[in-house]
């Protein structure tokens, strides 16, 4: 009775055994095919996406990017100042028969905006064979007299040109204006005093002195005094004063700063000289009270003061 009892026991347990062994191979299968299912859907979803990536790349390419349609016919483009049209037309580097959809606007502009005498650029695609650029150039208010040593020319003095930011910028060539020069380069007043190191092409100007000149041209330019006299040049190397010259001679001798009020100072002086008949040989604006002022008789001659004109050798800019 113990014998069969004990192998009953065995073959109860050799079965239990089995049991366990099936449904762990079953586990392990449906384990693998369900990892094989999830690789496989997970796969067959990368491919999909890749196959309609490129599709729509390939798309893209043919009914947009190498679409004969929107080839580029005309490039409008328009300034508000003197570079010529054909010439912007060729810093842009745009021609026509590319592709308008395709063309990096971002680079146009760049293009355009690394010409010093160009401020700001804007650029617009108008669908379907349209390329519209609008420049805004820089406006030169004042301007400089360097030497420069030329090994072809030697000696000479280059003009450089600074707008009312305090960029620097050169004179256009003639060839790349809209019409030829003019002399309105010649009304704008001299700085003196400046450095070759405090001008950088394309650059503002950091120096507060030059700085300062720039603010007292544009205060100047706003004010009535404007339409009475001109600046013919100011001068910056004078330590805490800036001192302008007229066309007529009269020296001039400015603050740093509050150059409205004394401006309105100059006005009243020039106003009062009118009336007692008198010519202003110099005054200094920087003393707020009691201005210096030294007059002589209108009727008195005078000799024409020089003028701030850069030697018969000088070259224009490159520009």
């Amino acid at each position: 009775m113990w014998f069969r009892k004990k192998q009953k026991n065995k073959r109860h347990h050799r079965r239990n055994v089995l049991d366990v062994k099936l449904r762990s191979d079953h586990v392990r299968a449906t384990r693998a095919r369900s990892v094989a299912v999830l690789l496989g859907a997970l796969f067959g979803t990368v491919f999909t996406l890749y196959v309609l990536w490129r599709s729509g790349e390939w798309l893209l390419d043919r009914l947009v990017y190498q679409n004969r349609a929107f080839a580029i016919q005309v490039v409008e483009v328009s300034t508000d100042g003197e570079i010529s049209v054909d010439q912007l037309r060729r810093w842009s580097g745009v021609r026509a028969g590319q592709n308008l959809m395709a063309l990096d606007l971002a680079r146009v502009k760049r293009n355009l905006e690394l010409v010093p005498n160009i401020q700001n650029v804007s650029v617009e695609r108008l669908l379907p064979r349209k390329l519209r650029i609008q420049v805004a150039e820089r406006k030169p208010i004042a301007r400089v007299y360097l030497p420069r040593l030329s090994p072809e020319d030697g000696l000479m003095v280059q003009t450089w040109l600074l707008d009312a930011d305090g960029a620097v910028v050169m004179p256009l060539e003639d060839k790349n204006r809209q019409v030829p020069a003019a002399a309105s380069e010649q009304q704008f007043p001299v700085l003196t005093g400046v450095s070759q190191g405090e001008l950088r092409l394309g650059r503002c100007v950091e120096s507060s002195r030059i700085r300062a000149a720039i603010q007292l041209v544009q205060a100047f330019n706003s004010s009535r005094m404007a339409t009475v006299v001109s600046l013919r040049s100011v001068q910056v190397d004078e330590p805490g004063v800036l001192v302008a010259v007229t066309d007529s001679g009269t020296r001039v001798t400015f603050g740093c700063e509050g150059f409205e009020k004394q401006l309105l100072r100059w006005r009243e002086i020039h106003e009062q000289s009118r009336r007692l008949n008198k010519v202003i040989l110099s005054v200094d604006l920087a003393v707020r009270n009691n201005v210096p002022v030294r007059w002589e008789d209108a009727s008195i001659p005078r000799s024409k003061p020089a003028t701030d004109t850069p030697p018969t050798r000088s070259r224009r800019g490159n520009v």
